[in-house]
């Protein structure tokens, strides 16, 4: 199979796990990509992109009825709600109507895999059983990562294709506009707090300063997406896949705030989305003094999803055993990660 032609669908091919699953396929000589999104993109000599409405049945497939030659499909697109059960009907169509759309005109389909997370083991509602691991008992719906899956479950019996779900913990990458983008949180926080000459403040509750946790490095994410949608020993399995360590943010804390050479205060609760409401015109200002590139304040603005992860006052990780014993040996040193993240943004100009 590593040697035969490889035609990669990226649905949500511009969100922060799409984009680097991209870029990683691009980095491999036997894969031609095409990115499914909203927005599209501009077509590479890898990678062509296609703009679509994924809510949209026929938009779908008339966009899709051409692409006959796709033998993979990676599902990460994501459509953001304000409650769980709202999540669930959009989140579910999109996915049924890229299969509807591709399974009909692509007869070499071979794989789908499903991109999920830890809201599978019910970590969104509180405190769960850790380490989670793949065969745990579910939990009371809603929650459109288990609908997805039995979709795709019903859907390949019989069929020639496998599935694979993919259950990263908080993902860390580059990425803008996207809902669930930790660093880029973290990083806006932290450099509009040194230009108000603040220190960093942690502002989550209590409990989560010094509750366990784990991060999912991207670009790690994509090379073993890649991994288990080609290892015959993977058909229509579940894997965790996380960086392999584990931290606290009191220990994490204080290395971020020195990164940005800022002083380190006591952790103090407050809702980002509410105090960060305002600092639209000072990141307009910023942008100016710094020399930044042009990105709007809301494009580099995920205050609901900061909120969302500073609120785990209880321990959130999972076993990623079973990707290690089926051969996905590869981890990340998150403190690592992220300061090689922050210092991508400052490359790029995305923060001073």
């Amino acid at each position: 199979m590593q040697n035969e032609r490889k035609v990669a669908l990226v649905v949500g091919a511009n969100g922060v796990i799409g984009g680097n699953l991209v870029e990683h396929l691009t980095t491999l000589p036997d894969w031609e990509i095409i990115g499914l999104s909203r927005r599209g993109g501009t077509d590479t000599a890898t990678v062509r992109h296609v703009a679509v409405d994924l809510l949209d049945a026929e938009d779908t497939r008339a966009k899709l009825s051409d692409l006959s030659e796709v033998t993979h499909v990676f599902y990460a697109a994501y459509q953001d709600r304000p409650t769980w059960a709202e999540l669930v009907p959009p989140n579910l169509a999109m996915l049924v109507n890229v299969v509807d759309a591709i399974e009909p005109v692509a007869p070499g389909l071979r794989h789908v895999s499903l991109m999920q997370g830890y809201k599978v083991y019910g970590a969104h509602l509180g405190p769960f059983k850790t380490p989670a691991r793949e065969d745990d008992a579910g939990h009371m719906p809603p929650e459109f990562n288990v609908d997805q899956q039995q979709f795709l479950e019903r859907r390949q019996a019989g069929k020639r294709w496998t599935w694979s779900a993919i259950r990263p913990s908080v993902v860390a990458g580059f990425a803008l506009g996207n809902p669930m983008n930790l660093a880029m949180v973290i990083a806006v926080y932290a450099s509009i707090s040194k230009q108000l000459g603040l220190p960093l403040r942690f502002p989550g509750k209590p409990g989560a300063y010094h509750s366990l946790l784990e991060m999912t490095d991207a670009g790690l994410l994509a090379r073993a997406t890649v991994w288990a949608a080609t290892d015959p020993r993977c058909a229509n399995q579940a894997y965790n896949i996380n960086n392999g360590d584990l931290f606290r943010w009191s220990e994490m804390w204080p290395k971020i705030a020195d990164f940005f050479d800022l002083e380190v205060a006591p952790p103090l609760p407050m809702s980002l989305e509410t105090v960060m409401a305002d600092k639209e015109p000072l990141w307009k200002s910023m942008i100016a003094q710094h020399r930044l590139e042009p990105h709007s304040y809301a494009e580099v603005s995920s205050w609901g999803f900061g909120d969302f992860v500073f609120s785990w006052d209880y321990d959130v990780f999972a076993d990623g055993g079973k990707a290690r014993r089926a051969g996905f040996h590869e981890f990340v040193d998150t403190e690592r990660m992220f300061l090689d993240i922050f210092a991508d943004l400052r490359k790029r100009r995305i923060i001073p």
